[in-house]
């Protein structure tokens, strides 16, 4: 595959989690399979025709940026994007790579990434129903082994989120006998769409990344306005 279809390519950096501060080439899918009240692209994936890139394009701005990439949408690995997303890790050669992903077919798509490509895996699970909850811990069982796994959540302040914490946080507690702990593996975000918002909701987040030995990400892109 010689080219893909994407709303987005610009440099800039990396706004959350374990990467945070890192020039990103950011690859924007259009296509979700989630409906997030407050997601920060909503609008962006709606209006935004989808444009054609050439790999050798996207690998001349690697060598010129020297940035790595961002692959992200949307949900890359839905499978209108699940091959295209898949030839940029594989074909490319980049310093890093970011892939964000809300955990549809991603355990599919992490065993087809050439494992010699030094690509991190971002899962961000959106928990907002009964099924959301079985899906995202079925897959965080999945993930929960592989170094590198992220897990990146946004705290929304309800009771299923708040369950769910718990569960991650049992996933890599001592007594599970995880070959990792919380604080290497999970960052938490606070909701919101404005600078302002982002920090009125920070407090308490701080606080459930105290009690539950998360991190805590900010989400510089929103609060520098930098995306």
């Amino acid at each position: 595959m010689e080219e893909v279809h994407l709303i987005e390519n610009f440099v800039s950096w990396q706004g959350e989690g374990k990467d945070s501060g890192r020039r990103m080439i950011i690859l924007r899918f259009k296509t979700c399979n989630k409906h997030c009240p407050w997601c920060d692209t909503t609008v962006k994936m709606r209006i935004t025709p989808e444009a054609t890139h050439k790999l050798k394009d996207i690998q001349d701005q690697i060598y010129q940026t020297q940035a790595g990439l961002m692959v992200t949408g949307g949900e890359p690995t839905v499978e209108k994007h699940f091959d295209e997303a898949l030839s940029l890790l594989n074909n490319l050669i980049y310093p890093i790579a970011n892939v964000e992903s809300n955990g549809y077919n991603l355990s599919e798509f992490m065993n087809k990434v050439d494992s010699n490509k030094p690509v991190r895996f971002i899962y961000s699970p959106k928990v907002f129903s009964d099924s959301d909850y079985d899906e995202a811990v079925k897959t965080l069982q999945l993930l929960k082994h592989n170094p590198e796994v992220s897990i990146k959540i946004v705290y929304d302040g309800s009771l299923i989120m708040d369950d769910f914490l718990k569960e991650v946080s049992n996933t890599f507690s001592l007594s599970s006998q995880s070959p990792f702990s919380a604080s290497e593996k999970v960052w938490i975000m606070p909701q919101g769409v404005t600078k302002e918002e982002l920090i009125q909701n920070s407090a308490t987040v701080f606080d459930i990344c105290e009690k539950y030995n998360f991190n805590f990400s900010s989400r510089n892109h929103i609060i520098y306005g930098f995306i």
